[in-house]
């Protein structure tokens, strides 16, 4: 019963997570704030490049290629700097999320409220990380991305 009931709890904020997430302000969030701001250790995302990302992280499960709800992921040459911010922002949103996933896994050590749970609530949390490492990496490249743009937007404005 208790396996059952952690199973229900994981579904259920998985789905409230998402349902929150999609309603959440995009102004509440910036690139330049903490947390989301790229440290300087994290070297543009070459730490996580030495942890093998490129590897896997398109293997893991993206929600946007499921819930159509949710803004694409996808970074074209018909994006603009507009484009791109938005979607800086979706890792911003996706980032606070998975966070908050993690802080709610305590919810499984109160149904278990023994060595099981620890071991379930680090397991979720454990599962949670990829998914906020994925959205650190991939900022300062759309950062970089968007900046260009910029650049390129402002030149052809100049020259019209």
């Amino acid at each position: 019963m208790k396996l059952l009931s952690s199973i229900v709890y994981v579904a259920i904020i998985g789905i409230l997570a998402h349902y929150i997430g999609e309603s959440l302000p995009r102004r509440w969030f910036s690139e330049k704030r903490f947390p989301y701001v790229i440290f300087v250790w994290e070297k543009n995302g070459k730490l996580y490049e030495k942890i093998g990302i490129k590897r896997w992280k398109t293997k893991l499960p993206d929600m946007s290629r499921v819930m159509r709800d949710m803004l694409p992921k996808k970074v074209t040459t018909e994006n603009t700097s507009e484009s791109v911010t938005a979607l800086i922002k979706e890792t911003c949103v996706a980032e606070c999320v998975h966070y908050w996933l993690c802080v709610f896994s305590l919810g499984i050590y109160f149904i278990w409220k023994n060595e099981t749970g620890v071991i379930l609530m680090a397991v979720f949390i454990v599962c949670n990380i990829p998914f906020i490492l994925i959205q650190r990496y991939n900022r300062p490249h759309l950062i970089r991305f968007r900046d260009r743009l910029l650049k390129r937007e402002e030149r052809e404005k100049c020259a019209s």
